[in-house]
């Protein structure tokens, strides 16, 4: 039997994963027949279990692309020996020294094998018939060694995405229902939901957001306690909101009633402010293309932002119902930048006084078009 060398060429010293590798290269491999495609889709799913980056798979994919046929097996030898040359040319010319590091991860990962010549050159012999002897390269072997654990690695990747998917809309839904129940006086329990909001905009792992998901739930569990005192009063305020989105094309015609969203629907477009808060579409019951859809939004995500039901209720007085909305989005657009949303409202509100506040710079600081006059406020 001819000896093949897993240590890599050069003065670089033995590790211990070389010597796993070399247990990997003696491994048993299955006598099957596999999409050498399919395999890479699955490491590719399972990367962060194997400990690779998506770079190093780049690397991986170029290199089984040097493999003939759309199929790895047993059959035929598993090693591929592209020049570094030619490697980076199918990597959009990445660097060598790139290409190496990379390599190198691969390596580590246990994904791939090295099989260097003794002058440290990659290429195959071949007999009179043209059929490779004896090659010295990159041995793909371990993809089919490990096969299985990649589908397996994968499945369960797969599986956790979709635990941490529906963990995370539990919690949406449950912060709504929360901003519904818990009266705006309650401080302590309005800060926890603003930490809240704000941790989940972030990629939480799976642990992490069932702590979220306990701790959002026991809340809500304890916020069954408003509801004998407050059911009347959150039936007015439902009917009051009913009211509004009846009557919300209604207010933005009437210029006389209301100057300040005859204003800003003169100054910006509903598909304006959908197009840059994009935000709020996640807490939309249906698709935004309306004023009134807008206004539903905004009496949705106020509460969730912090801002109290007189701080809304002040802003759709001072600045009209349309503005008082947009103002709402670009806020939770911008919610990791403003530490006070009602404090932020309040004061742009009381700057709407005598119809001197225009919305529109708002929105077009969310797409960075400049205006001639942005106030501070506005871009915090």
């Amino acid at each position: 039997m001819k000896h093949i060398a897993t240590t890599s060429f050069g003065r670089r010293p033995v590790s211990d994963g070389h010597l796993a590798h070399r247990k990997l290269a003696d491994a048993p491999c299955p006598d099957i027949t596999l999409d050498k495609w399919a395999i890479l889709r699955d490491v590719s799913v399972a990367r962060k279990t194997l400990g690779v980056t998506d770079r190093d798979l780049t690397v991986l994919q170029a290199l089984v692309s040097f493999y003939p046929g759309q199929t790895l097996n047993t059959v035929q030898p598993t090693i591929v020996f592209p020049s570094n040359a030619k490697l980076s040319e199918r990597l959009h010319g990445m660097p060598e020294s790139t290409l190496r590091r990379h390599i190198a991860a691969l390596v580590t990962a246990g994904l791939i094998l090295r099989h260097d010549s003794p002058n440290g050159k990659r290429f195959a012999r071949q007999d009179g018939h043209g059929t490779i002897t004896r090659a010295f390269g990159f041995d793909l072997r371990p993809l089919l060694v490990r096969c299985q654990e990649f589908q397996n690695a994968a499945e369960n990747t797969r599986r956790e995405e979709q635990i941490v998917k529906e963990l995370r809309e539990k919690v949406v839904l449950h912060l709504r229902d929360l901003s519904r129940l818990v009266p705006s006086n309650d401080g302590m329990v309005w800060a926890s939901i603003v930490e809240i909001q704000r941790s989940i905009r972030r990629k939480l792992s799976l642990d992490a957001l069932k702590h979220i998901a306990v701790k959002v739930g026991n809340m809500l569990s304890g916020a069954s306690s408003y509801m004998p005192d407050d059911a009347e009063e959150m039936s007015s305020n439902d009917s009051q909101n009913e009211r509004h989105i009846q009557n919300s094309n209604k207010l933005i015609s009437e210029s006389k009633a209301h100057p300040n969203v005859e204003k800003s629907n003169h100054s910006v477009t509903a598909a304006e402010v959908v197009s840059v808060c994009t935000e709020a579409r996640s807490y939309a019951e249906n698709e935004l293309r309306t004023w009134p859809q807008i206004i539903k939004a905004a009496e949705n995500i106020y509460p969730m932002t912090g801002i109290d039901r007189s701080t809304w209720i002040e802003a759709v007085e001072r600045m009209g119902l349309a503005s008082a909305a947009t103002a709402v989005l670009c806020i939770l657009q911008r919610f990791s930048k403003i530490t006070r949303p009602g404090a932020y409202l309040r004061t742009i509100s009381r700057k709407a006084t005598g119809g001197n506040f225009d919305v529109s710079p708002m929105v077009r600081a969310l797409v960075g078009t400049p205006t001639a006059k942005v106030d501070s406020c506005q871009l915090c």
